[in-house]
């Protein structure tokens, strides 16, 4: 086997614990550096975590010639700049979602990984488990009948009223944080974007959205409807409606260990199980796959674009308080 790909995060935020049992489980894959605003903090997060190399500056670690990879968990409003910047540097880059909060962004994005040939993805870590792969395998098989409408939700109650995701200059709101889990999952689920976008939204002191609810108009007979919160108690689900039988998913985007779908019809109920795995860890393996051996990436840069300009769709929707139709 080649040398694993070593790693670099930008960042001490929480969501790089959710890596750190796939970098152990992996072979290909090592984590090898951290990199912080300040150097002693680098070297604390890099002691308690097991990480072998600190870095003072976001900058000195991507200019590493040892690290390959970097994963990108900084605020939002910083994901496109520094994952150009990692690109410039010839690394390949996983990005916590949204990897971009405009349509420059993302352009600009797309343009660094292929005039830098690097391997750029946007962290919608879902995409990877067994049971999405299962969904899409039914929603395309047929079986369902003629789909109408694919109905998601996601939502938690966040009590701090200082927390970053509610900054609107950081990329703050609901939306964002969560609301892109539904959209992306009806959106890739049917294949294209939709034609118009109806967007409203309850807002807080500080101008981001704290609930956000959204019509996807994708052709006639087939919608897709989302909401998502952070002034709402932990939830998640997406159905998936037919005129031959409902797809239930339970637990769509944050499966913890064992998880299953239902599939109602005329009264019935069939249960699909799937075993507990590691969706970060399959996503580390994802890009390991796409660097190593040029394998297909699950998350590609032109899936994130319509990601993007969807949520920008349906944000400005909300903001004119009237549809808004996509080119």
């Amino acid at each position: 086997m080649a040398k694993p790909l070593n790693w670099g995060i930008l960042s001490t935020a929480h969501i790089n614990n959710a890596l750190f049992p796939g970098f152990k489980k992996s072979r290909r894959n090592k984590l090898v550096g951290v990199a912080s605003r300040s150097l002693e903090k680098a070297k604390n997060y890099a002691d308690q975590n097991g990480i072998p190399r600190a870095f003072g500056s976001y900058q000195e670690l991507i200019d590493d010639p040892q690290i390959h990879v970097v994963y990108i968990s900084l605020p939002n409003h910083l994901h496109a700049e520094w994952t150009i910047k990692a690109a410039q540097a010839g690394k390949h880059v996983l990005c916590e979602k949204p990897i971009a909060l405009s349509l420059a962004e993302m352009d600009a994005v797309q343009n660094a990984a292929s005039e830098h040939q690097v391997i750029i993805q946007e962290a919608f870590m879902y995409r990877h488990h067994p049971q999405t792969l299962r969904v899409a395998e039914i929603f395309h098989s047929g079986s369902l009948g003629e789909i109408g409408l694919i109905r998601g939700t996601f939502s938690f109650y966040l009590q701090r009223a200082e927390d970053i995701r509610l900054i609107k200059e950081y990329g703050g709101g609901s939306i964002w944080d969560v609301g892109c889990y539904p959209i992306s999952y009806a959106r890739h689920l049917i294949g294209r974007l939709p034609s118009k976008v109806i967007g409203m939204q309850q807002t807080s002191t500080s101008g981001v959205d704290l609930s956000f609810n959204g019509i996807m108009h994708f052709q006639s007979g087939l919608h897709a409807q989302f909401d998502s919160s952070f002034a709402m108690n932990s939830y998640q689900l997406v159905e998936i409606r037919g005129t031959e039988a409902t797809l239930v998913i339970p637990m769509p985007f944050s499966m913890q260990g064992k998880s299953s779908i239902q599939i109602l019809s005329n009264g019935s109920q069939y249960t699909e199980g799937f075993p507990g795995v590691d969706k970060y860890h399959l996503q580390l393996e994802n890009m390991a796959d796409a660097i190593l051996e040029e394998s297909q990436q699950r998350v590609s840069l032109q899936d994130s674009r319509e990601n993007t300009a969807l949520i920008l769709a349906l944000l400005e929707s909300a903001r004119l308080e009237r549809p808004v139709e996509l080119e």
